[in-house]
């Protein structure tokens, strides 16, 4: 985020007020996840965004139906091996 993000910001303005700075960043954020495509290992050429949306069904089903973890034994056991 600092090179993409702070780096750029502070060249091209002198900011005065914390709340300037912050509206900055938060329309950059807004931009980076939403807007832009990105080309990283699950993205495929789709926004953080949509990514994070299309994976949200598989995480749910995934998640606390077929996995638990004991914090004593930091032991993991699959559904399949009950």
């Amino acid at each position: 985020m600092k090179t993409k993000c702070y780096d750029i910001l502070f060249r091209r303005k002198i900011y005065t007020q914390l709340s300037e700075i912050q509206n900055d960043i938060e329309q950059w954020l807004e931009f980076y996840n939403r807007e832009r495509a990105h080309s990283g290992k699950y993205c495929y050429g789709k926004t953080p965004w949509q990514t994070w949306n299309d994976a949200k069904g598989l995480v749910k089903e995934k998640q606390l139906e077929n996995l638990f973890c004991s914090s004593d034994t930091h032991f993991v056991k699959m559904k399949a091996d009950e």
